[in-house]
């Protein structure tokens, strides 16, 4: 890979890295937002400071992307193969902002790499048992987890403040809210701007620049974090809305739950065992069950359905136009 090229990749990594952030500002603030504990500029500041000091707290996570779910010893990974990935992860999140639906970045990136992947050289070099063990059943389990963690933690909230006014008791969780939904900002750091970290090592790596795909220079982890960050403070208001509003209508308290709830998941997950799940599963499977213990019908479960059919389509999706690109770039390189 010439160095020309790797300048690409460095560039349309930090970009991929840039529209996480504003692609999934909602996943932070929104809750806040919507129970008016903030106002939205303010949010998306904490947010994205947050963010920033978050990627800094580890590499596990940047570690598995780089060499946990593609043969890195086989000569299979190449500037073409990355470049194409991104773009197909970038293209599903654009996409999807457009929409205003919360899907994964996460996922996207994967799809992307295990699409360009199969183009490259079929199914060989794609590291499959890596795919499932740290991704696949994270992905599938983590939701589930904050779900029915939302709606215990919920359960005792409704329970413990039982007799305490609906007015004074949402005028406390608004300032609950400032704390829970920094943490989330916060855990959305540790986990999503790694992923930038990874890709970027895998070219480093392919490069010859470094001797080992999970070696992650200091000055990667700083380019990540400031992308994050600005792409935080620049925004996703498109998908505020639906996290915010459309699957449930929040109250403080329930804001609160399902950011705390949403926070421990990811910031255990991605410190503890490295695993790259989605911020975006989890906070909204956490709204969900902090909104139907309130009440079921309350929830919309028609946009959850929406919103679950995007999270099935993510890694294909991104999967088949990094492909396509791949072929593209292929006749060029």
């Amino acid at each position: 890979m010439s160095d020309g090229l790797l300048v690409v990749i460095v560039a349309v990594a930090l970009l991929f890295d840039f529209t996480n952030g504003f692609h999934d500002t909602a996943n932070a603030v929104a809750t806040s937002v919507s129970t008016r504990a903030l106002t939205p500029r303010l949010a998306v500041l904490i947010a994205a400071l947050m963010n920033f000091a978050g990627a800094f707290t580890s590499t596990k996570v940047a570690k598995t992307v780089g060499d946990g779910l593609i043969n890195t010893d086989q000569g299979h990974v190449t500037g073409h193969l990355v470049l194409a990935a991104l773009i197909g992860a970038i293209a599903w999140n654009l996409f999807t902002w457009y929409l205003g639906l919360p899907s994964s970045s996460s996922h996207a990136l994967v799809g992307g790499l295990v699409g360009a992947a199969l183009a490259a050289g079929g199914p060989n070099p794609v590291k499959w048992d890596g795919i499932w063990n740290k991704v696949a059943w994270p992905g599938l389990a983590s939701p589930i987890i904050g779900f029915a963690i939302a709606g215990v933690l919920m359960l005792a909230i409704l329970w413990i403040f039982r007799r305490v006014r609906p007015a004074p008791l949402n005028r406390g969780f608004r300032l609950a809210q400032i704390l829970s939904g920094s943490f989330m900002a916060f855990a959305h750091g540790t986990n999503d701007a790694q992923k930038t970290m990874g890709v970027i090592a895998l070219a480093l790596y392919s490069a010859g620049h470094t001797s080992k795909p999970t070696d992650i220079p200091d000055w990667v982890i700083a380019s990540a974090a400031l992308a994050i960050a600005l792409g935080t403070y620049v925004g996703g208001w498109r998908i505020m809305r639906t996290m915010g509003t459309r699957i449930f209508k929040l109250e403080p308290p329930q804001g609160f739950a399902a950011q705390t709830t949403a926070s421990a998941v990811l910031y255990t997950v991605a410190t503890r065992y490295g695993f790259p799940v989605s911020t975006t599963h989890v906070i909204s499977s956490s709204v969900m069950g902090a909104g139907a213990t309130t009440r079921v019908s309350a929830v919309r479960w028609g946009v959850a359905a929406d919103i679950v059919a995007a999270w099935l389509l993510t890694i294909p999706a991104a999967g088949l136009v990094a492909a396509g690109m791949y072929e593209a770039l292929s006749a060029f390189m």
